[in-house]
């Protein structure tokens, strides 16, 4: 799975940082928010649907989606420091562990690496509502959560175009945190991209990404010489898998369309 050297492959021509235009046409999925609210079909006064509406405008309105993406070789090979399997980004330092992110990105050409985030007002706003209405903070909490997933579907789809005009096909988004690809891949991939230069986003020192509304994820891209395929999704190796909320109701973060 080495990423061939000649500069007539087509994912080439996607080499260099790609910035697709998010704006305010971005909508927040009504039906995403509810679910990342727990809502099952229970009744709903309308007092409350007026309010998770007027929410819901609010974030689209207010937020300003950011986002960057960039194309990758892969190549499989030891961890420098472990020996572990794992899969490198040339050109980087970005090594993933893990089965789940090599079985994704098995017979890959190349791999797109995006990053989106609602930027630091969204976390302020979040951080005020948090200490004054905790009611209103948990639908601006969720509408964020979906419309942040909006602007990484753009940046998908976007990209879907991009390469599909280059005779290439891709799989889903695998994020770190799935499977067992450990959140410590966060920052050299936050470092690839130059994105806490180019959007403002940075990781803590335990993997978590600031401003909290954000995404990092990668795509495999496929030639004719390869078949995509998406990496089951599953918790049971996930490392957030005892403090979940979306477990407790019995739910799960990733939508089933993605499955």
């Amino acid at each position: 799975m080495t990423a061939p050297s000649s500069t007539a492959t087509p994912w080439r021509a996607l080499a260099g940082p790609l910035r697709y235009r998010l704006g305010q046409t971005l909508r927040v999925d009504r039906a995403e928010m509810l679910r990342y609210l727990g809502y099952a079909g229970q009744d709903m006064d309308d007092g409350l649907a007026a309010r998770i509406e007027r929410v819901t405008r609010t974030v689209e309105d207010e937020s300003q989606a950011r986002g960057i993406c960039q194309v990758f070789g892969v190549e499989k090979r030891p961890h420098a420091q472990t020996g572990a399997p794992s899969v490198h980004l040339t050109g980087t330092v970005v090594e993933l562990t893990g089965g789940s992110v090599r079985r994704h990105l098995d017979c890959a050409c190349a791999a797109a690496v995006l990053a989106v985030t609602l930027g630091a007002e969204n976390e302020r706003r979040l951080g005020t509502l948090a200490r004054t209405d905790p009611l209103e903070a948990a639908l601006y909490d969720a509408a964020s959560s979906a419309l942040v997933e909006a602007a990484a579907d753009a940046i998908d789809a976007a990209l879907g175009a991009d390469a599909g005009a280059l005779g290439l096909t891709r799989n889903g988004r695998f994020s770190p945190g799935y499977g067992d690809c450990p959140l410590t891949a966060q920052r050299p991939l936050v470092d690839a991209l130059d994105a806490t230069r180019a959007i403002g986003l940075t990781v803590t020192p335990t993997g978590l990404l600031v401003p909290q509304k954000s995404i990092t994820a990668f795509i495999g891209l496929f030639d004719c010489g390869g078949a995509p395929r998406d990496a089951a999704r599953t918790c049971a190796r996930c490392a957030l898998i005892k403090d979940c909320s979306f477990r407790k109701r019995g739910a799960r973060c990733y939508r089933r369309a993605d499955v």
